[in-house]
């Protein structure tokens, strides 16, 4: 066995279960869960009073002295006035990226209201600017046909701090409000009520807190029996991607840069080409991604934010057919060709990831293992018909494919000019109408891990059912637990050996505990190779790594 050198556990903490499951009563209509399925990709808007200052959104406030949350309670709204604050760019940035819906702070941990509230003095109509956001949003995404969403966070840092909390706490918020609770939850259903009976139909929920969650989920479906709640019913992962497809609904959102709110200083934004990368990877798995963007102070967008979504939207408006209405093909993924089928035909779409330096005209060959041709199949590149190739008149830019022992061999062009310099790096979607699968994927699951008595790590995973191959080797993966807020996400992974499974069982690999680089957290997760396909498992963690 290869030696892998990970660092010795002095706390393991194992989660054999999802990461991001919600619990609790799930009202959703099933129509609505399957509109999220179709949609797939929607904008994030988190902006505050705070945002003035260019720090955390909220969370400044946990442990903070009491000089300094009575200057945020009541100084900072005396100077939000965003002057530049125009709903109708965002919508119009997000519709142009190919969002379908936009899930909108209407108010944070913080507790500062952007709707006119008769809840508290702690809102958007106690500042210079004296106009109901909210409202102003709502309007914008109705004019301009995206769904509507609220996101509300029950746990109210100014109401706790009035009614008598002197330290803002996040891990036992309730409890430290017992003497007020009964007050607290009038206060959360009454702001629920009004954002459900003010504003007409809103279409998507997001709860960002355990307290009260249950409370203000009834009050959501009492008033808007069709609003569809994502977090607090379903599989919400934050600033990751899940390691698997799942067939529920779920809904992954991730911060373009390191910070929810607007960061004026020191941020790293993701590249388009990441942003869409992620976007392919959460289609492919069956999920919504939700792109989040931070406002500044006045209102308006900075050119780093503004950017991205154009360059998504550049590449939406060529593939959008790809990106909406498509469920999870067999396998997500053979290496970086991601698959997507649409939902309702056999056509599959394959994108062409991480080749940023395909030159325009080149002619590439690739190997589908998973795909089997038909009498009818017919091959394209979304965007393009292959017919010219600007300034090219002698290159042949048709896709072709030819089915062969080894799997669908496909060869396209990149003929499309889409910058002046003819470069671009983001991916290429080749679609296959009328085709079928090659395979039928094994199922398997990564399993466990375990410290030995020596230190060292065992991984086991479990083979549940042979699929339609003759051979099977399997192995594990693992890297440094991946979270949005990191400038290097998406890291690569580290491949254990393989080794053969002959039949359904456990395969256990032990790895040895020493000298490699200081994790304090790592995912892992189980491989299999079907004659020479790899095929990835669910992703599991091992957290609270320490050294001896």
């Amino acid at each position: 066995m290869r030696i892998l050198r990970i660092i010795a556990l002095l706390v393991l903490t194992l989660s054999a279960t999802s990461l991001f499951a919600q619990t609790g009563a799930n009202h959703n209509k099933p129509q609505r869960e399957e509109w999220l399925k179709d949609a797939g990709f929607g904008m994030f808007i988190h902006w505050n009073v705070d945002t003035q200052l260019g720090i955390v959104i909220s969370h400044s406030l946990v442990g903070a002295s009491p000089e300094y949350i009575d200057r945020y309670i009541n100084e900072l709204p005396k100077t939000f006035n965003p002057k530049d604050w125009d709903p109708e760019r965002l919508v119009i940035l997000a519709k142009n990226a190919g969002m379908k819906y936009i899930m909108f702070t209407t108010k944070h941990h913080a507790g500062f209201c952007m709707w006119d509230t008769k809840t508290t003095d702690f809102g958007v109509m106690n500042t210079p600017y004296k106009k109901d956001i909210v409202r102003q949003y709502v309007d914008a995404c109705r004019k301009w046909g995206l769904a509507v969403g609220f996101y509300y966070s029950p746990e109210d840092f100014s109401f706790a701090y009035r009614n008598g909390m002197k330290d803002i706490t996040r891990d036992d918020h309730w409890e430290k409000a017992l003497p007020f609770q009964t007050k607290y939850k009038q206060f959360v259903e009454a702001q629920c009520q009004e954002l459900m009976t003010k504003y007409g139909p809103v279409d998507l929920f997001f709860i960002d807190s355990d307290v009260l969650r249950e409370e203000v989920k009834a009050v959501v479906w009492k008033y808007q029996p069709n609003c569809l709640i994502t977090r607090g019913v379903l599989e919400t992962p934050e600033q990751y991607l899940p390691g698997e497809t799942l067939t529920t609904a779920w809904e992954s959102c991730m911060t373009m840069g390191t910070d929810w709110s607007y960061k004026p200083t020191n941020d790293h934004y993701k590249s388009g080409t990441e942003l869409i990368n992620i976007l392919i990877e959460s289609r492919a798995k069956g999920g919504s991604y939700l792109l989040n963007i931070g406002p500044t102070q006045w209102g308006d967008l900075n050119e780093g934010q503004q950017g991205r979504l154009m360059e998504i939207g550049a590449w939406h408006f060529i593939n959008q057919e790809a990106v909406h209405n498509v469920r999870p093909w067999i396998v997500r993924n053979e290496g970086d060709i991601w698959f997507t089928k649409q939902k309702d035909e056999n056509t599959v779409y394959a994108y062409l990831t991480n080749m940023p330096d395909w030159p325009r005209g080149e002619r590439r060959t690739f190997l589908l293992k998973s795909l089997k041709a038909t009498q009818s199949t017919e091959i394209s590149v979304l965007g393009q018909t292959g017919n010219v190739v600007e300034y090219q008149p002698a290159n042949d830019g048709k896709a072709r494919f030819e089915q062969t022992p080894e799997g669908l061999r496909i060869s396209v062009v990149r003929a499309q000019r889409i910058y002046n310099n003819h470069k671009w790096p983001n991916p290429i979607v080749v679609k296959l109408k009328n085709i079928e699968a090659a395979i039928e994927p094994a199922h398997f699951k990564t399993v466990k891990a375990e410290k030995t008595p020596d230190g060292n790590l065992k991984l086991t995973a479990e083979l549940t059912k042979t699929g339609s191959g003759k051979n099977y080797r399997i192995g594990f993966e693992y890297r440094p637990v991946q979270s949005s807020l990191n400038e290097e996400f998406n890291q690569k992974w580290t491949e254990t050996d393989v080794y053969p499974i002959l039949q359904p069982g456990e395969k256990t690999l032990e790895i040895v505990s020493s000298n490699i680089k200081t994790y304090d957290e790592i995912e892992y997760r189980a491989i299999l190779y079907q004659d020479g396909l790899k095929i990835e498992g669910n992703t599991q963690r091992i957290s609270k790594l320490r050294l001896d």
